[in-house]
């Protein structure tokens, strides 16, 4: 049923990339979480499928890790489709995306990842891709140049991004269906786990599964990474099964502690409260600080530590809060203040 040519599999080259892909239900009715998302997009499912049409182009975006390509299959499944797909990155000029749109039959699934990273001359093309199902591009330079127009069958544009805000209003204004994907709880989290842990065929029990959801950032594909960490460490105690004082043991010899941080959150943390005394810093002196790349902090890192209200971040910079202060044991060094403002 899915179309997959080499030329679109340079995001899943890896053993995690094909292990996640072992793991991604194909059904929506299998998907865990994002229920809101999953009733949206059953209902949208279900009437283009009674009509016989084309699901309306699909947005969906969020922190990474939360199930964007998981939903993406899911879609072309549900749909009876086949589904190429496409990092934005890649589309670099416009011969790039008439390549791939080009390859598309009707009822098609075309995912483009990190969508935001599209370069304007190649979006300005995907526009009338997208409204019109025509493929207009340039021919020649000067004075012998020309347009071409090429009709296209009717398709499926999902896009996904980690950053919404950076879609030019266009291109956000053409998707039809928008889905924003938010940070997992623990129990979906803990379900996740299971069922991992039934297609690894390595048992786990319920409360290793839960100390494993609690470490997990609230993100799916973490979950499913510290579970084979964990099975790792069982291999090689010689067990078959993973118990609750060995999932713990397990990620505290990796690192996580009970909130889900690893080192580089808590280095970040420390940074503002030691080595800034708590006032607020720009995101590029803590990079600097402690051997990160900023837009990788801002990307990967900062998200979760404002959710859980470890830091903030302010027109000055970013700050500690009280609960980052008493988690790493500094509270005599907290001042009294988050400093909002």
């Amino acid at each position: 049923m899915r179309d997959l040519p080499n030329e679109f599999l340079d995001d899943v080259n890896s053993p995690s990339d094909i292990f996640d892909i072992s793991l991604r239900p194909s059904k929506l009715a299998d998907y865990i979480g994002q229920d809101a998302i999953k009733k949206d997009l059953g209902v949208y499912i279900k009437a283009a499928n009674l009509r016989s049409e084309p699901l309306d182009h699909t947005l969906l975006y969020g922190p990474p890790g939360l199930g964007k390509t998981t939903l993406a299959y899911i879609i072309a499944s549900e749909m009876h489709a086949n589904i190429k797909l496409v990092n934005g990155p890649c589309l670099e000029r416009t011969g790039d995306l008439a390549a791939v749109l080009s390859t598309l039959g009707p009822g098609d699934i075309l995912f483009i990842d990190e969508i935001h990273r599209i370069p304007s001359i190649v979006e300005e093309v995907l526009y009338g891709a997208m409204e019109d199902f025509v493929l207009s591009v340039v021919i020649g330079k000067d004075s012998e140049a020309r347009t071409v127009s090429i009709n296209l069958p009717p398709f499926t544009l999902v896009g996904a991004t980690t950053k919404a805000g950076s879609l030019s209003s266009p291109l956000r204004d053409r998707f039809g269906i928008s889905e924003h994907l938010d940070y997992y709880r623990e129990d979906s989290l803990m379900e996740i786990v299971q069922r991992t842990a039934k297609v690894f065929l390595f048992p786990i029990t319920p409360e290793a599964a839960y100390t494993i959801a609690l470490r997990s950032r609230g993100t799916p594909r973490i979950a499913n990474r510290l579970y084979r960490r964990v099975r790792d460490f069982a291999t090689i105690n010689g067990l078959k099964s993973i118990d609750e004082m060995l999932a713990k043991k397990a990620l505290d010899n990796l690192g996580i502690d009970e909130l889900g941080l690893d080192e580089v959150d808590r280095k970040y943390i420390l940074t503002l409260i030691d080595r800034y005394n708590g006032h607020p810093t720009g995101v590029n002196n803590i990079a600097l600080a402690i051997g990160e790349d900023a837009q990788n902090l801002v990307d990967v890192y900062e998200p979760f530590l404002v959710k859980i209200g470890l830091i903030n971040r302010t027109s000055r910079g970013r700050v500690a809060t009280k609960k980052a202060y008493d988690h790493l044991n500094r509270s005599d060094k907290y001042k009294g203040s988050d400093n909002i403002f």
